[in-house]
């Protein structure tokens, strides 16, 4: 059985924007429950709570004593909020369960090593992220590990069927030929053929010059009209 894992906390007060103050003082407002258990409002310090999570992720069971309670409750880290920008830990859920009965949960799907196929141009698809499994709370799996390392041509893939999972624990789907992982070509980027340019318009003043092949048209001779000389009269 594997050791222990404790976190200490304590009963809260502060709830809705009063939180930040805790948040200033470096501690975590968080919450307990479960399965006919009522909803318990504490905090934890946010550098024990950092190194309990490095460890237990969040399918390990943890032993979380709250201040004035003679007993400890086994939990599982079920949510944590962060804040987007700072990944400053905003809130955390605690899962109590019963250690003599089985639950379901998420368990995160990794990839490790390097496909030989990735070299000869293919691209590697990761199709699942996390697996929904039953399995008694001590016998949870941190995660799922997929090795891609014989995935040496394009179109190859890793199935459901071929993870490793230990009898204890339950898959829930019966997909098994879903695959994990995949090998595709790389997408071929769409060549847009740029807009010919537009003819500039003549400057003003500038006579517009016929386009290739158009026959310029004949200027049309424009006759000044000169007035009639006169006649001069004979002298009397």
């Amino acid at each position: 059985m594997p050791n222990k894992i404790n976190l200490q906390a304590d009963l809260r007060k502060l709830s809705g924007r009063k939180v930040k103050t805790l948040r200033r003082q470096g501690i975590i407002p968080a919450n307990v429950y479960g399965r006919e258990i009522k909803s318990v409002s504490i905090q934890v310090p946010v550098k024990e709570f950092q190194a309990v999570l490095a460890k237990t992720g969040e399918t390990g069971i943890l032993d979380l004593t709250v201040a004035k309670e003679a007993k400890s409750r086994p939990v599982l880290v079920h949510q944590v909020q962060t804040h987007p920008v700072s990944g400053e830990f905003l809130h955390v859920d605690f899962r109590q369960v019963d250690l003599t009965k089985k639950i379901i949960v998420k368990v995160p799907v990794e990839v490790s090593g390097t496909a030989p196929a990735v070299a000869k141009g293919g691209v590697l698809i990761q199709l699942i992220h996390e697996l929904e499994v039953e399995a008694l709370p001590r016998d949870l799996p941190d995660k799922f590990t997929v090795a891609v390392i014989k995935l040496e041509e394009i179109g190859q893939g890793i199935t459901l069927k071929e993870i490793k999972i230990d009898p204890k624990v339950k898959l829930m789907t019966e997909k098994l030929d879903e695959l994990v992982v995949k090998i595709e070509e790389p997408t071929k980027e769409e060549v847009v053929a740029a807009p010919a340019p537009e003819a500039a318009a003549p400057a003003e003043g500038e006579a517009s010059k016929p386009a290739e092949g158009e026959k310029k048209p004949e200027a049309k001779a424009v006759a000044e009209a000169k007035p009639e000389a006169k006649k001069e009269e004979p002298k009397k």
